[in-house]
C-alpha cells in the first residue's frame, strides 16, 4: 500500500506529463497520460462537454473532468471564487465569466506545470482578476473565510486525506459560503489491483471512496443542505479492463455490485458556526 506522500508524487508526475500535452493526448488515453492503457481507440470515459457554456477557453481544457461543478455552482457576480486543482484554467475561466470583473478566482494546483500553463491562458485572455496558486488542497494557500464560494472537478478523490481537503474547504469559505464539487465515488469495492496502478489514480478511479463515506466526511465537517446535484455512471470500456483484469475478472466486475460514478454535490457552510467547538485555534474542531 502506497503512503500519503507516495500518491502525492505519483499524482503529481502524472499530471506534470498531462500538463506538457494537448487535449487530443490526453483524451486518447484513459488515464490521461502517455500510457498506451486504453489501446488504439479514442475515449474520454469521464468528462462532460465544456464547449457549450459561457467562458470556455479550448487552450485550458485539457479533458480531464468528470462534472460541470461551474454549472450548478450558483455564481453571483462579484463573487470570490476557487477551484481546487485548477489545471490548465478550465473551471476557473467559466467561473471568470460568472463572476465578472468586479469579482475574483483563484486556482489552486498541486502542478508546477499545470499553474505555468494555467498562468500563460490568462494572460493570453487579459485576465487580471484570475490567479493562479501552487500548493497542495490539503492545506490551502488562502486566508480563512476568502471565498464566497469552492468548485473543484474530478480532483478530491486523488487526495489521499480527504477529511483534511473538506476541512479546509469549510476554513476557506466565508460563513454562509457554498460549494459545488464533482467527483468520482464507489458502490461495491473495486478489483484490488487496480489500487496500486499509478494509471488509475491519475484517472480519479482508484482513490475514489464510497459514496456514503465521501458524504459523511462532508457532513461530519459542519457542512449543511447536503446536496446531489448530478449523478453519472461511468463506463469502463472492455478494452480498457482487459488490460489490468483477466477474462474472469471482468465478468465478476460487470456482474457485481461495483458501481462507478461522477456525482456533483453542493453543501454550505452555515453562516453561524453551531458546532459546539472550543476557542478558535485550539485544534478541536
Amino acid at each position: 500500500m502506497k503512503t500519503e506522500t507516495e500518491i502525492k508524487e505519483m499524482v503529481k508526475e502524472k499530471y506534470s506529463e498531462i500538463a506538457r500535452q494537448s487535449k487530443e493526448t490526453n483524451v486518447a488515453s484513459c488515464c490521461g497520460a502517455t500510457s498506451a492503457c486504453c489501446g488504439d481507440e479514442v475515449y474520454n470515459i469521464m468528462a462532460d462537454d465544456y464547449t457549450k457554456l459561457d467562458g470556455y477557453v479550448a487552450d485550458a481544457d485539457l479533458g480531464l473532468g468528470c462534472g460541470l461543478p461551474t454549472e450548478f455552482a450558483k455564481i453571483k457576480e462579484g463573487d470570490v471564487v476557487i477551484d481546487l486543482g485548477s489545471g490548465a484554467g478550465n473551471d476557473a475561466f467559466i467561473a471568470r465569466r460568472l463572476t465578472g470583473e468586479k469579482g475574483k478566482v483563484i486556482g489552486v494546483d498541486f502542478t508546477e506545470a499545470m499553474i505555468a500553463r494555467a498562468r500563460v491562458n490568462a494572460e493570453k485572455l487579459g485576465y487580471h482578476n484570475v490567479e493562479f496558486r501552487q500548493g497542495d488542497i490539503e492545506s490551502m494557500p488562502v486566508t480563512a473565510g476568502k471565498a464566497d464560494v469552492i468548485v473543484s472537478n474530478c480532483v478530491l478523490n486523488l487526495v489521499p486525506n480527504k477529511h483534511k481537503v473538506i476541512s479546509e474547504i469549510f476554513r476557506v469559505l466565508k460563513p454562509g459560503g457554498h460549494f459545488s464539487i464533482s467527483d468520482i465515488v464507489l458502490e461495491g469495492d473495486l478489483p484490488s489491483r487496480w489500487k496500486e496502478v499509478a494509471e488509475f489514480y491519475a484517472g480519479c478511479v482508484s482513490g475514489a471512496i464510497q459514496r456514503t463515506e465521501y458524504l459523511d466526511i462532508i457532513k461530519e465537517a459542519g457542512f449543511k443542505n447536503i446536496t446531489l446535484q448530478k449523478d453519472k455512471t461511468i463506463v469502463v470500456p472492455d478494452n480498457i479492463l482487459a488490460e489490468y483484469l483477466s477474462e474472469e475478472e471482468i465478468v465478476e466486475y460487470k456482474t457485481g455490485k461495483t458501481r462507478i460514478t461522477s456525482i456533483t454535490v453542493y453543501a454550505e457552510k452555515p453562516a453561524k458556526d453551531d458546532r459546539n467547538c472550543c476557542e478558535p485555534g485550539s485544534g478541536c474542531c
